[in-house]
């Protein structure tokens, strides 16, 4: 029997967030503190959308037994200790050396910790330094910081090619046949990969929409035809100061046929990215203007994306000036959150529902690389309900796993119904707000902390949607951010920066 072995090791880190992420917050969601193995892992993945579940199932379908040494997965936030690269790799490289035919790894791509830039490149070295022939898959998502140590440690590597990234299954499989036909000598896959210097607005690169879209449909096409054996392109998450921030393309081929269709592909996509490159950049608009807007527009539900304190990209979900600004301008019939407040929680289950409570909601957090500080905003309401956080995703989006935002308390101001967590949770599902009895189809306004990934839950549910720009560690103001290790030049920062083609693309 052949035998397989899987690892998640996933964090996207904000390395301006000042929130700690120490080894305990990487627990499976709804699990408890920590990484989880073995058989655990493989119940909470298995039949879920991810790439960890894509490798359980090729696992079953080749007859193999799986081994799952460690899933490590935490809410974005500020840099991991170095000490998680080292537990992850000695698990990984445990299970490996004890008999291994194939490794599938299911990692972000956008960790940055103290001592690592590129975290992963390193836990791939360190497995690839004992296990120098081992054929490695590796799944990575869409807002990956690739660098050529990572390509040089991987057999086979792919990316999301959604955001929200609804396709985490597909990605997984796609890589893990890859590896499989490479393993059965259908195939022998090589790697050609080129970074562009963009800074891409997160809220710009999404490819269902425009300037990504084509150029991502295109990789999409190759791949679907048979061109190449993998390709897509990664958006690359842009609130990391480090070195290996850019756009970034990835096509494999087989090193016996394909690599020059490969190699014109690669260009080709690079070439589109690059003369769109204005397109990328996202323009920021005052909050008063943008809740205006939504005042004026019609029917709802009408949502308001606030992307400037999302957790999702290291925020801490608990900058009240948006919602501020919406009571002033008058907003009624909203549900609000989840809010990150502790303490407010501890006061409203103290209370018990049906009490009326004043809290000083949010404001708990101060974000000294840009200069802000946190400030709580005084607000009354009813207690109407208390939960313990969880709920089990129906949406397109990480479908079937267990989200826990912790305990969870709903403050009812007449007005609004807030929705108030002792964990910080980005909203891709309404199961964040229905697991706690408020119905976001039959608001007015729906106001939450996020940027893309709400898309995957709320948009079959909403009118309209208007783009929100608070203040936070996530703002799209990208000249708020103190950067001093990013490479340079680099756009928009640098707007005369050169495409910087390579004369031949690198490549494994």
């Amino acid at each position: 029997m052949k035998r397989f072995v899987t690892a998640v090791v996933k964090h996207e880190t904000n390395t301006f967030s000042p929130i700690p992420t120490p080894l305990s917050n990487f627990g499976h969601h709804g699990s408890e503190p920590g990484p989880i193995s073995g058989d655990l892992a493989l119940r909470a993945y298995r039949g879920t959308n991810s790439a960890a579940a894509a490798y359980i199932d090729i696992a079953d379908q080749e007859g193999a037994e799986l081994v799952f040494p460690i899933a490590a997965n935490a809410t974005p936030g500020g840099c991991p200790e170095d000490s998680l690269i080292d537990h992850a790799a000695e698990e990984i490289i445990a299970a490996v050396t004890a008999g291994c035919d194939a490794l599938f790894l299911d990692l972000h791509g956008g960790m940055a910790t103290p001592g690592y830039d590129d975290p992963e490149g390193e836990m791939l070295s360190r497995i690839r330094a004992v296990a120098p022939d081992l054929p490695i898959a590796v799944a990575f998502d869409f807002h990956t910081n690739l660098s050529q140590v990572t390509i040089d440690n991987a057999t086979v590597i792919t990316g999301y090619r959604t955001y929200p990234h609804i396709d985490q299954y597909e990605t997984g499989a796609r890589a893990g046949r890859t590896l499989i036909r490479a393993m059965n000598g259908e195939v022998d896959p090589i790697m050609l990969w080129h970074s562009l210097p963009i800074l891409s607005h997160l809220n710009k690169q999404t490819p269902s929409r425009q300037p990504m879209k084509d150029i991502m449909d295109m990789a999409i096409a190759a791949e679907a035809a048979g061109d190449v054996l993998n390709a897509g392109l990664l958006g690359c998450f842009p609130l990391a100061d480090i070195p290996f921030v850019g756009m970034h393309a990835i096509v494999v081929v087989d090193r016996d046929r394909g690599q020059d269709a490969g190699e014109a592909l690669l260009r080709e996509l690079m070439t589109m990215a690059w003369d769109r490159r204005a397109e990328f950049v996202f323009e920021v608009e005052a909050v008063e203007t943008s809740i205006s807007h939504a005042l004026s527009l019609g029917e709802g539900p009408v949502l308001l994306a606030d992307h400037g304190d999302v957790a999702g990209s290291g925020g801490a979900t608990d900058v009240m000036d948006v919602f501020e600004e919406a009571m002033r301008q008058g907003l009624d019939d909203v549900c609000v959150g989840p809010i990150w407040d502790p303490d407010a929680v501890a006061q409203m289950t103290q209370a018990g529902v049906g009490a009326e409570v004043t809290v000083q909601l949010g404001g708990k957090t101060d974000f000294p690389a840009i200069g802000h500080k946190g400030r709580p905003l005084e607000v009354t309401g009813t207690v109407r309900r208390i939960t313990d956080g969880k709920f089990t995703v129906t949406g397109p989006m990480a479908t079937g796993t267990q989200q826990n935002m912790g305990q969870c308390a709903v403050l009812d101001t007449g007005r609004a119904e807030i929705l108030v967590s002792t964990a910080r949770h980005e909203p891709f599902d309404i199961g964040c707000f229905t697991h706690a009895g408020i119905d976001p189809s039959a608001k007015r306004f729906i106001l939450i902390k996020s940027r893309q990934h709400f898309r995957a839950g709320f948009e079959p549910i909403i009118k309209h949607v208007v783009m929100v720009s608070g203040p936070g560690i996530t703002t799209s103001d990208y000249g708020q951010y103190p950067w001093d290790r990013v490479r340079r030049p680099i756009y928009p920062l640098d707007p005369e920066t050169p495409p910087n083609f390579p004369p031949a693309w690198q490549q494994k």
